[in-house]
């Protein structure tokens, strides 16, 4: 038996670096009471653990290997030195606790909040559509689009919108769309096609062939190698007037 797993490196990223950021903040916080446990200077405790948080793979190997060396320095030290920290010991305990404790809510709030702006950002709305389109899941792809013209209102994706909308038989708000686009400075001669056919679609005949029109004469059919619609189009508008009465 095999199994097949239909996903992304894009969506695998995805769904792994929440943990990730996550894992390094957990890491990160017992660093800082690791490090005030050995009575590491708190200035030093913070370095050591503002690594650890961002550049995880690297700080943490070398806070361990610290670590050791400390170790085998601390059996110079002179006989017994935990006797001289009786009397803070209570007190201090108390403090590093309470430091780590506030340092924990304040970095997993600050990587709750940066992963939630980071879900809801324009990148992150035309990445999942990306992978949305690639997965075959139209209605998903639509959405994310929609979402990330609330944030930015783009050109290039109300025709990205329109296309999939088109393919999904909307063709009303598809032709609203690709208007959009058009009016918004999209280059793009195709546009022009994909409206004709819409308003062919909606029986907006004479519309239609104003937009073919147009079509023949952007550089996608006067280039030395045209399109392969423009053939089609040439043939759809020679045939307007005995369509049109």
């Amino acid at each position: 038996m095999s199994l097949r797993l239909n996903i992304s490196s894009g969506e695998f990223f995805d769904l792994i670096r929440p943990a990730v950021l996550i894992f390094a903040a957990l890491l990160s916080t017992w660093v800082l009471a690791r490090a005030r446990r050995r009575r590491i200077p708190f200035y030093i405790s913070a370095v050591w653990a503002l690594g650890t948080l961002f550049f995880p793979l690297i700080v943490f190997p070398l806070y361990l290997v610290a670590q050791i060396v400390a170790k085998r320095r601390a059996r110079y030290l002179a006989d017994n030195p935990i006797e001289h920290m009786t009397d803070l010991t209570s007190s201090v305990v108390r403090w590093r606790t309470t430091v780590t404790i506030v340092y924990a809510l304040a970095v997993l709030l600050l990587t709750g909040l940066y992963l939630y702006r980071d879900y809801r950002s324009l990148d992150a709305h035309l990445a999942r559509a990306a992978q949305a389109k690639v997965s075959g899941e139209r209605r998903r792809t639509i959405n994310e689009y929609r979402a990330a013209l609330e944030i930015e209102d783009n050109p290039h994706t109300h025709k990205l919108l329109a296309i999939e909308l088109a393919e999904a038989g909307n063709w009303t708000e598809a032709l609203a769309e690709f208007r959009l686009a058009e009016r918004g400075g999209e280059l793009d001669d195709l546009i022009s096609f994909r409206i004709a056919t819409l308003l062919d679609a909606l029986n907006h005949g004479s519309e239609a062939v104003l937009e073919y029109q147009r079509f023949l004469n952007s550089d996608a059919c006067t280039q030395q190698l045209p399109d392969y619609r423009c053939e089609g189009t040439r043939a759809r508008v020679k045939s307007a007037p005995r369509d049109s009465h």
